[in-house]
């Protein structure tokens, strides 16, 4: 095999990391030894690998897909936004500083191109397959001179690519030939055909436009997947995720006592790790919605204060909206509370941050006994222990440094009353523990509610991930992909004007 294939997307959230996905867990099941790659990730939805480096969840789940322990080469790359003008960038795990948008495009990332192909490079000498997934569009003319991660790594590491475009929102014919025409003759060379992503309907009644497609680009389609709920892997970012949807799209069963259990989570500012609460989510009868508004807490049986890249930032936001003087009240009420990481931070009785927002001191909402210091150095460590009787695993991702000084101890945090808070992200993905914590949630609220014995939040999973590989298996031309994989793009694929600007 050549080693590789790079999936890219009409536009962001086209489908590209289902994609990447499925395409990786039906090659694990065909026997081939394969694993995932994105060179640069932009997200605050991140993971701790088993050598204490920090990539995208994305990836994590990728290789997942894949079978195999994810690792810092398979995301070289991540920026993590803290703000709209700048990010942290994180390079093979560690964060190495923090760059504006401009400083980035503007040199930086060309820098990081060896780095990233020395990755990739790697991977491929040590699996038979890479399947590598793009960012954004890969027609993005005014940063294609310094891109690593769409045309930038196909060109440089021989890649054929295979263009993904979401159905669903319409104009997909368009976005195929508007992406090809817009690239260099070089970069189209290495675009082999298509994908189509959520289509609804009689398959025939696209096919004329596929043909006419053909016709156009003289590429062919690769597949067209049909539209299904509940498919999408870890997302990249919280955008997507509306205020007041639900988590999951795809049903669950029905509750196994007689009350639900409402979980509301404050969608604080740049927001990450939101996927804590998908285990949640997946439990029978647990209904999750993200809020933003105090009288949305007032009927909650449990509130959740997620992880925040910006601790202070979202600790004003949640004063300027009144939802901080609501989780007083519930505390003070002994109604159940749960902070984790940047959220646990927020419930403290204070912050002393001279790296995240430099702003010194600031006053938390004095909920916990917990002072907060933020360290330039990052902590990335994968912790487990022992909570309510049950075993737990998780994962740390903060600059914060929590001295607890009192209250009950709970994973590496407290717990004072019904409050709740710790730095651990993932702890409700440990089944045995999830249960426990909430019949706890359960009996502080009064509902009737029972936790299903029988959830595996590991399980659904690799269900998940099955189904992926399974939209793949059917509905894509796999023996096309297999060609595509093993030799590459095919040669004499015609040029479509007018091309990339000079």
């Amino acid at each position: 095999m050549s080693g590789g294939l790079l999936v890219a997307g009409t536009t962001s959230d086209a489908g590209k990391s289902v994609v990447t996905a499925g395409i990786c867990r039906w090659l694990v099941r065909q026997g081939v030894k394969v694993a995932p790659f994105k060179a640069q990730n932009m997200s605050l939805n991140s993971f701790v690998t088993t050598e204490g480096a920090e990539i995208g969840r994305a990836q994590a789940m990728q290789a997942q897909a894949c079978r195999v322990e994810p690792t810092a080469l398979m995301n070289p790359v991540l920026l993590k936004p803290g703000g709209e003008q700048s990010s942290q960038v994180v390079l093979l795990g560690k964060p190495v500083g923090e760059l504006s948008a401009r400083g980035y495009h503007g040199g930086r990332q060309q820098q990081l191109l060896g780095t990233v192909l020395d990755c990739l490079e790697q991977l491929r000498g040590t699996y038979d397959a890479v399947i590598c997934e793009g960012a954004g569009s890969p027609a993005e003319i005014n940063l294609r001179r310094t891109d690593i991660v769409n045309m930038g790594i196909a060109r440089n590491a021989g890649l054929p690519v295979l263009v993904v475009g979401d159905i669903d929102r319409g104009g997909v014919f368009a976005s195929f030939f508007g992406t090809v025409a817009l690239l260099s003759p070089e970069d189209q060379r290495c675009v082999a055909g298509f994908l189509v992503n959520k289509f609804r309907g009689d398959v025939s009644l696209l096919e004329p436009g596929l043909d006419m497609l053909l016709g156009l680009t003289g590429r062919k389609t690769y597949g067209v997947l049909p539209f299904r709920h509940g498919l999408g892997i870890d997302e990249e970012d919280g955008l997507r995720v509306s205020l007041r949807g639900a988590v999951r799209e795809s049903a669950v069963a029905p509750p196994v006592g007689e009350d639900v259990l409402r979980v509301a989570v404050c969608a604080v500012p740049l927001m990450s790790n939101f996927t804590d609460v998908d285990a949640l989510a997946a439990e029978p009868g647990v209904v999750v919605r993200f809020v933003d508004r105090p009288e949305e807490l007032s009927d909650a049986d449990l509130v959740i204060v997620p992880g925040t890249r910006g601790t202070v930032r979202a600790l004003e936001w949640l004063r300027e909206r009144g939802l901080a003087e609501a989780l007083a009240r519930r505390a003070a009420e002994q109604r159940p509370v749960l902070g984790i990481c940047g959220g646990f931070q927020i419930l403290g009785e204070h912050i002393e941050d001279d790296v995240e927002s430099r702003r010194g001191h600031v006053d938390g909402l004095q909920i916990l006994p917990v002072r907060v210091r933020f360290a330039r150095e990052k902590t990335l460590t994968r912790p487990s222990g022992e909570a309510l009787g049950e075993h737990v695993e998780g994962y740390e991702i903060h600059h914060g440094v929590a001295d607890v000084a009192g209250g009950a101890p709970f994973l590496d945090g407290c717990r004072v009353g019904q409050t709740w808070g710790t730095h651990w992200h993932g702890s409700l993905e440990s089944d045995g523990f999830r249960r426990a914590f909430l019949r706890e949630v359960a009996a502080a609220a009064g509902r009737r509610f029972v936790p299903a014995p029988d959830t595996s939040f590991a399980a659904l999973r690799e269900e998940q991930l099955d189904r992926l590989g399974d939209l793949i298996e059917q509905h894509a031309d796999t023996d096309a992909l297999w060609r595509l994989i093993e030799s590459g793009a095919p040669q004499g694929l015609p040029f479509i004007p007018p091309g990339a600007p000079a």
